[in-house]
């Protein structure tokens, strides 16, 4: 399946955060990439430039392509609550994101791997789709043939669980997605409202 892989930093500096975790370049280079990039006329934007642009940044962070993001805002509002806010609660509820935040892969992308190369079972059954939207309740663990595997062990023992809507086990290396997580425990900087509106035109 299709996914960026282009240079990280660049993109991170298009959007002035560290999207993609701490970045050194980043921090000496705090605007846009480019040789206008520090120019002011840069600074003006339309409306829907800073709606779009909140859309990327979106995506950038979870890895997600523009045909699933789409679909994921179309399953925001037919549910109940708060588009805004279920749309970022459906896209925590990834696979590949859960992994992420349990702390047994380093990145996004590198939980993304070990989902598509067959590393992670949920209920008990070996799931290999990273987009495969969880349950309250559903148990999250490292294939047991998989768990010698330097990376993902390296990678648990350093773990903290600091999410309260999951519950990780360094143990067994397996863990309960136990609830949606409420908008203002989600720690990503992302304006959720404004994407709405975006696809609300």
């Amino acid at each position: 399946m299709a996914r960026y892989t282009g240079p990280k930093t660049k993109i991170a500096r298009k959007f002035r955060e560290p999207i993609f975790g701490p970045d050194k370049s980043l921090d000496k280079k705090n605007y846009p990439p480019g040789q206008h990039g520090q120019s002011k006329k840069r600074s003006k934007q339309s409306e829907y430039a800073i709606q779009l642009q909140e859309k990327q940044k979106a995506k950038y962070t979870y890895g997600i392509l523009e045909r699933q993001f789409a679909r994921i805002f179309d399953m925001a509002t037919r549910s109940h609550g708060i588009t805004g806010e279920v749309l970022l609660q459906l896209i925590e509820s990834r696979l590949d994101n859960v992994v992420y935040r349990m702390g047994i892969a380093p990145t996004r992308r590198a939980a993304r791997q070990l989902v598509s190369h067959a590393h992670i079972n949920v209920n008990g059954k070996t799931v290999n789709i990273p987009s495969f939207i969880l349950k309250p309740g559903d148990v999250v663990a490292v294939r047991e043939r998989s768990r010698a595997m330097e990376m993902i062990t390296s990678n648990v023992l350093a773990a903290v669980n600091k999410y309260p809507w999951m519950d990780f086990d360094k143990a067994s290396m397996s863990g309960t997605y136990m609830n949606r997580p409420e908008r203002s425990q989600i720690p990503e900087n992302i304006r959720e409202q404004l994407i709405v509106e975006l696809y609300s035109k």
